[in-house]
């Protein structure tokens, strides 16, 4: 597979498109969406072939799930372009600025980042959240999907390029590699001059992969190993109601909640509540102390069926290093706060991490302690995204510290020029 003429292509756009304000920005992301929803029927049939053949390789229901579009999906896709729309236009703007001693004025411009290329697993709608806040950040993109969502990012990117032309948007900037050729990916983490940034979305073995052989700069992403702790003044119905909704509410999601950990003043209220409300939607993955709180539950379940049956196992040391991304949670027992931080600084993956608490200055404690992206108290992980932080999208979540973390919207996209501007003054010193 050569790609090199697409690399030259979307250089070429992304210099055009750089060149765009955001009246002509937004009018062609209004198209595009207009598009999306007018081939609305097409990206479904698409994406129902998708399905049907990850089906039947085997994919397991909750990643069947990450892959499957539906109209709700759709709407909400468009929702999420319009959201876009109505931000800034994150271009353009002075930063910072400052007037040295010889009368130079120094500002701080931010400027398109330029070409990047975006390579994630199953989920079609990363197309749509990429291409839009690519271009509206002035942003080449190129698109390269799983093999399992072929069909439907062909159908999506086809509609978004047909919005784009029919609007006299720049119908280049996003290109999609649909081979399905794995050695795409190579190609592309060494188009040194060509891609100025790879974004890694999906697995921990995609992620690596990149991050090892890439040869162009990377934005690391994805992988969320993310934690609760319920601390031993967690109000029990409301933990309860958190942990389900941070586990099921989409396990094949980053911001899903892998592991739990409980302080063990809370063991006696909190286990049998939890495992009533999960076993038999979700497995758990308990400790010693764990299981034995909830083997003391009255729930019917748990006394006529064996605890393999109801889901009830012993959990192993690697099961504390595991994105399940999958109906399975890890319940470890803790003594302290401390421990617990240790805990999810040792095997967390700096992604989303949570307190349930009503001491104050525990919540305080861990939000300085923990070392993530984003660190919750009393809410479910699953707010980590960037829809729900306002961005009407996201790039994925970088679980990186340089240039941008946590869920990445138009500002990741964007790096700063300086303009300096003078009358006439020349430099004397060495």
């Amino acid at each position: 597979m050569n790609l090199t003429p697409v690399f030259i292509s979307l250089r070429k756009a992304q210099k055009n498109l750089a060149l765009q304000n955001r009246q002509e920005k937004d009018a062609a992301l209004a198209a595009a969406a207009a598009a999306i929803d007018r081939n609305r029927r097409a990206i479904l049939a698409a994406n129902a072939g998708d399905v049907q053949k990850a089906r039947s390789g085997g994919m397991t229901e909750a990643l069947v799930d990450r892959l499957t579009l539906t109209d709700g999906r759709i709407d909400l896709i468009l929702s999420g372009i319009r959201t876009i729309i109505g931000l800034e236009d994150p271009i353009g703007r002075i930063r910072g600025g400052w007037k040295t001693p010889n009368g130079l004025v120094i500002e701080q411009v931010t400027v398109p980042l330029g070409v990047a290329a975006i390579i994630y697993e199953s989920r079609p709608n990363v197309s749509v959240d990429a291409f839009s806040l690519a271009y509206k950040a002035g942003c080449g993109i190129l698109l390269r999907g799983s093999s399992a969502a072929l069909e439907s990012n062909r159908a999506l990117t086809a509609a978004i390029t047909e919005g784009l032309e029919a609007a006299g948007g720049i119908g280049g900037a996003v290109a999609l590699a649909d081979s399905g050729n794995r050695d795409e990916i190579d190609e592309i983490l060494h188009a040194r001059g060509y891609v100025d940034v790879v974004l890694p979305r999906g697995g921990r073995e995609l992620i690596r992969r990149v991050v090892e052989h890439a040869g162009v700069p990377v934005i690391e992403t994805g992988e969320g190993n993310c934690h609760i702790y319920v601390d031993e003044t967690a109000e029990t119905e409301t933990a309860v109601a958190i942990i389900e909704n941070a586990k099921l509410q989409k396990p094949g999601a980053c911001n899903a909640v892998e592991t739990l950990l409980i302080h063990r003043k809370a063991l006696p209220a909190l286990m049998p509540a939890l495992a009533e409300r999960l076993l038999g939607k979700t497995e758990l993955r308990c400790d010693p102390s764990a299981k034995a709180a909830a083997i003391g539950t009255p729930a019917p379940a748990l006394k006529d069926a064996a605890l393999k049956d109801a889901g009830l196992l012993d959990a192993v040391e690697e099961d504390w290093d595991t994105e399940y991304l999958d109906y399975i949670l890890a319940v470890k027992t803790v003594d302290s706060l401390e421990e617990a931080v240790d805990h999810i600084n040792r095997h967390g993956t700096g992604h989303s991490e949570a307190i349930l608490t009503n001491d104050h200055r525990a919540a305080e404690e861990f939000c300085r302690r923990v070392d993530a992206a984003c660190v919750y108290v009393n809410a479910s992980t699953r707010f980590t995204d960037g829809g729900e932080f306002g961005f009407g999208a996201e790039l994925g979540i970088s679980t990186q510290k340089f240039h941008t973390r946590g869920p990445m919207g138009l500002e990741a996209l964007t790096t700063i020029k300086y303009h300096i501007h003078g009358t006439g003054q020349t430099r004397k010193s060495s």
